[in-house]
């Protein structure tokens, strides 16, 4: 039962729109299709993960002021758990509050991991097409006349990991003043400058394993997270 439903609401129009778009794309290339698909997904989803950006921004910011109760209780840590609960209840902040819009994704990406892995090799997987799309038998994998979508491509996974690393070094907040009895870097600032240089690597290794495809769209959606977030930082500036 649930198989069925996530396989309704969720792999079935991703599929079909890639189907789409491969049918009426000039030249039937399937990775033109698969970066429509990754627009039209992040469109979608861009309530959610501007929700998600805000929220991480808004915990970086508040870092100072975790900081200053930290070394406030060095030796409490009951106290140190009131105190931060309090900050958060101040600044009207939910630690979770850049969770839930991920976990809201992760349907998504599952469904995307399903359709890129599998779903470019044609046969009974067209059997999920929609009455009104056009069966073309089998999705070509070959894209921009050189890449295999179906195979795992190096250089798309090396290409996924920088933008990860730009968006990751987007997020590092700015180094703040130091606090009186505090250590030059905080723990988070540590594990931070530690996610920006693992995230990368993790991205580029777990790229070297997929089709093409799916990294195709991990760049993509990746590029398009950090131009969303340049633009929510920008904004918020600005204002």
């Amino acid at each position: 039962m649930i198989g069925q439903i996530y396989h309704a609401i969720f792999y079935q129009p991703i599929f079909n729109a890639l189907v789409w778009f491969y049918n009426i794309i000039p030249g039937h290339d399937v990775g033109v299709a698969i970066i429509l698909v990754t627009i039209v997904l992040k469109l979608i989803l861009y309530p959610f993960s501007a929700q998600s950006i805000k929220a991480q921004k808004r915990m970086q910011e508040l870092q100072p002021k975790l900081d200053e109760l930290k070394t406030k209780f060095k030796d409490d840590k009951q106290g140190l758990a009131k105190g931060t609960m309090e900050l958060y209840k101040q600044e009207k902040i939910s630690p979770f509050s850049s969770c839930l819009p991920l976990l809201i994704q992760f349907p998504f990406l599952i469904a995307v991991y399903s359709v890129f892995r599998n779903g470019l090799v044609g046969g009974e997987k067209m059997n999920a097409l929609y009455s009104f799309i056009h069966n073309p038998g089998n999705l070509n994998p070959l894209s921009f006349g050189i890449l295999d979508m179906s195979k795992a491509n190096i250089i798309l996974a090396v290409l996924a990991g920088l933008a990860q690393w730009w968006v990751s070094k987007m997020l590092v907040a700015k180094k703040q003043p130091n606090v009186p009895g505090a250590k030059d870097e905080s723990m988070t600032a540590v594990m931070n400058k530690q996610m920006t240089i693992f995230m990368p690597l993790m991205t580029v290794f777990i790229g070297i394993s997929l089709p093409a495809g799916l990294t195709l769209y991990w760049l993509v959606t990746t590029v398009l997270t950090g131009v969303q977030q340049l633009y929510t930082f920008r904004k918020k500036q600005v204002n």
